[in-house]
């Protein structure tokens, strides 16, 4: 699934990929290697950006005009859930991508582009180092930006200690200078490992208050209320998803596909259409759009379906192994192949451990008629304490 990683930060990052495996090579010049799909934005977006590459075409060693591209290119990543803009980022950063020791801009955007393609080992290098003392000194809000992220990171392979850890020290004295733009983003942070680790109701507490103060992100701390409220079996996640698509005249890809997951929960498959329509850009909402139409018997859900298809086939061609999560629903929810499922399930599993990934595990399991597949899932809820009506819901139907 195309998922915000950094969902703590303001400027938010979707899971995309690109290909480090070995190159696939077309047999011949009419190869399909890919359908792409069109680009979304206005078109003087577009010509601005044309623009700047070929200034950045001229002077490539140019750094500040190189981020800039980088960072631009990685929020439209992050709205349109487009992975070609990541490659946009990286060919941005070209000069210093394989540097050992980049300067400390390059270094953040390139853990940014190495995390969203799953790439989190060296994703996580590059904040370490980002964070420890070296003979240049990093810029106070590049270290605040790299423990943020890291902790996202952390988060989301599962490591919520480190996490919390090191949103905590985004509290601390260290980083006061930069006041609510740090300190909100690690209270929200926390607010939500607090919540992972069967302290919900003091989790949805600590974001009400957080979504009460001047100047709060509406849409950014609504949507991390829908998804507390949402696990915690609470009616009120509805108004709360919908406050988080009004926040925003353009939502991004993750709090589309949240807002739709719900509907879909609700079985409300043509409101979750609705919500969807025009999007189908983004592999992510594509796959959510084609649920809600065979759901609902709508015509165009084989040719979805078909779209799907090509785009996995596309991705296993490039060596591609991030949509592991996108696969294993839609061969629960759409092929009906529980077998193969479950194996997608499990591989995403050992990457990330969200709750997203432990419900569509559980939810494998169960439909493949193997339901000690899930053992992991339900170690993790009697570990941490981890609350989730969701899950509880699935453990009382056979797990």
């Amino acid at each position: 699934m195309i998922r915000s990683i950094f969902r703590w930060w303001p400027v938010a990052l979707l899971h995309a990929a690109l290909c480090y495996a070995a190159p696939f090579v077309p047999a011949g010049d009419d190869t399909i290697v890919e359908r792409l799909p069109a680009r979304i934005g206005s078109s003087a977006e577009r010509q601005q950006q044309r623009a700047l590459r070929e200034q950045l075409r001229q002077h490539p060693a140019e750094l500040q005009l190189a981020t800039r591209l980088a960072r631009d290119a990685i929020e439209r990543a992050r709205r349109d859930g487009d992975p070609r803009e990541l490659g946009q980022a990286q060919a941005a950063l070209a000069p210093w991508w394989n540097q050992p020791h980049p300067p400390a801009p390059v270094r953040l955007l390139r853990a940014i582009v190495r995390q969203s393609q799953h790439d989190f080992g060296p994703a996580l290098q590059d904040l370490d180092a980002l964070l420890q003392p070296g003979p240049q000194p990093v810029p106070l809000a590049i270290q605040a930006q790299a423990e943020l992220t890291r902790a996202s990171v952390l988060q989301v392979q599962g490591r919520w200690r480190e996490a919390d850890a090191g949103c905590e020290r985004l509290l601390g004295a260290h980083y006061a200078a930069l006041g609510s733009a740090v300190q909100l983003p690690a209270q929200v942070c926390r607010a939500e490992l607090m919540s992972l680790q069967g302290r919900a109701e003091p989790a949805a507490a600590a974001l009400a208050a957080l979504a009460r103060q001047p100047g709060a992100d509406a849409g950014w701390l609504a949507l991390a209320q829908a998804e507390l409220a949402e696990r915690r079996g609470d009616a009120s996640a509805d108004a709360l998803y919908r406050r988080a698509i009004a926040a925003s005249p353009l939502p991004d890809v993750y709090t589309l596909a949240a807002c739709a997951d719900w509907l879909l929960a609700q079985h409300r498959e043509r409101d979750a259409a609705a919500l969807l329509a025009g999007r189908e850009d983004a592999d992510a909402l594509l796959l959510r759009l084609a649920i809600a139409w065979t759901r609902s018997a709508d015509p165009r859900a084989p040719q979805a379906i078909a779209t799907l298809s090509a785009r996995f086939d596309a991705a296993r061609l490039r060596g591609d192994r991030s949509h592991a999560r996108e696969q294993a629903r839609y061969e629960l929810d759409l092929l009906g192949d529980a077998p193969a499922a479950l194996s997608s399930a499990q591989a995403n599993w050992a990457v990330q451990k969200e709750p997203a990934d432990a419900l569509l595990l559980a939810r494998a399991a169960l439909a493949a008629k193997q339901p000690q597949a899930a053992q992991p899932v339900w170690q993790r809820v009697r570990d941490t304490g981890w609350q989730d009506a969701r899950l509880q819901a699935l453990a009382g139907s056979g797990s």
